[in-house]
């Protein structure tokens, strides 16, 4: 059989089963979708190589065990959802590089940006240019979402904002400096936005929750430094009682290593949100005395079963400890086919329309529950608190729960001033 007759045969056979499906709709019995078993793409841009990868290795992992839930449930009407992911390096222009060639060469419908957020404004760029929905799961800088300049209806944040942790910590380590009285304070934090905005809004907690409070230096190292002999030295000449860092992953480990060596924890309190995260804490070669830490992620905390479970079945899975970009990405995936089902579709604007205002049950809630709040599409209601850390499991007691009414009070508040209410 000739090539021209085999393309005949073909286009004949098609239009039959195009009509044959067309006479099922019109007797009411149900129709053959040729793009039933068309599968959902989404393109992952994160950090799969260098010193952080276990950023984006963890929030693969944890997108991966849920999306296996998704499909093995039957998926979105029988269309399951393929994960296409692409490493950035760490390199913002890469990101926006790699995030692009998803949509308009791989034919990803939406965006899963597991970036930090050095390189999640780049993809929230990208998003916004070719109209496509992007959820932020990692980037924790609070403008992302709360500058109203930056805002689109079709962006989420599926990630812990630094202004609910520093109102959080705030309040705690105000009432551990009036306990101790550590008046002097300085800081160590990552040279770019998180790092920056992150720290300014601890103190301005800080000192919202106690006056006596001055800060006396900060030194900002660059992101990925290899060498913090420089830095440390600095914080031995400024004589502060405590010190406040937002340091993360290998950066946060590199510290507390090379910081041991000068004895920089002797006599000193330090404070971080980002220290009670496994990686870190099984990871240094001893915790040192005298840190507290806000909640990353722990299996203790939220103390639950739900939680426990969850943190159960990742360690069965992938055979090691789930992160915070963890629980955020897992999270993440819960509302985004919650919300594929409820609009009975993948189309990014009528999935965003079904996500904003959402609330879903979740191992990660601080009641059980998280919210996708509509006015800035964010999740709020997540587990969140601070308190003194151990060298073993379950590396932090007597935990302080973060009051979710005082964070709404005082993040209101700070929009405000910030002229983004």
């Amino acid at each position: 059989m000739s090539n021209t007759i085999k393309k005949t045969a073909v286009q004949a056979s098609r239009r039959k089963l195009l009509q044959g499906a067309a006479g099922l709709a019109a007797m009411g019995l149900p129709a053959i979708s040729l793009a039933q078993n068309k599968p959902i793409k989404i393109g992952m841009p994160t950090i799969l190589s260098g010193r952080v990868a276990m950023l984006g290795l963890s929030s693969r992992n944890a997108v991966m065990l849920e999306v296996d839930k998704f499909n093995a449930a039957g998926g979105l009407g029988g269309r399951m959802i393929e994960m296409v992911v692409r490493d950035s390096k760490g390199q913002p222009q890469e990101a926006a590089r790699v995030a692009r060639e998803l949509v308009t060469s791989d034919g990803c419908e939406i965006i899963w940006d597991a970036e930090a957020s050095s390189g999640a404004f780049a993809v929230h760029e990208v998003a916004k240019d070719l109209g496509v929905m992007v959820v932020h799961t990692c980037s924790e800088t609070s403008s992302l979402t709360a500058d109203p300049k930056l805002r689109v209806p079709t962006a989420f944040r599926m990630a812990r904002q630094g202004i609910h942790d520093a109102i959080t910590g705030g309040a705690y380590c105000a009432q551990k400096a009036k306990d101790l009285k550590l008046n002097r304070w300085m800081s160590i934090s990552p040279d770019y936005a998180y790092g920056r905005d992150t720290t300014a809004e601890f103190f301005e907690y800080l000192k919202h929750f106690n006056k006596d409070i001055e800060v006396v230096g900060e030194v900002w190292p660059k992101l990925f430094q290899a060498d913090y002999s420089e830095n440390i030295t600095r914080l031995l000449q400024g004589k502060p009682q405590a010190v406040y860092s937002c340091l993360w992953g290998g950066d946060m480990i590199s510290f507390i290593d090379q910081a041991g060596i000068y004895a920089l924890f002797k006599d000193k309190q330090f404070f971080s949100p980002n220290l009670a995260e496994y990686a870190v804490l099984t990871t240094v070669k001893s915790v040192p005395p005298n840190m507290h830490s806000g909640n990353r992620y722990l299996k203790s905390f939220p103390n639950t079963p739900a939680n426990a479970a969850w943190s159960d079945a990742y360690f069965a899975k992938y055979k090691e400890l789930a992160l915070n970009w963890s629980w955020q990405n897992a999270a993440g995936i819960q509302f985004l086919t919650a919300a594929m089902k409820k609009a009975n579709s993948s189309d990014g604007k009528k999935v965003a329309e079904a996500m904003r205002g959402m609330k879903i049950d979740s191992p990660f809630g601080a009641d059980g529950t998280l919210t996708m709040r509509a006015e800035d599409n964010t999740v709020v209601n997540y587990a969140i608190g601070y308190g003194a850390l151990t060298n073993k499991e379950p590396y932090m007691t007597n935990q302080v729960n973060g009051n979710w009414n005082t964070i709404y009070e005082l993040e209101a508040e700070w929009k405000k001033r910030k002229g983004w209410a």
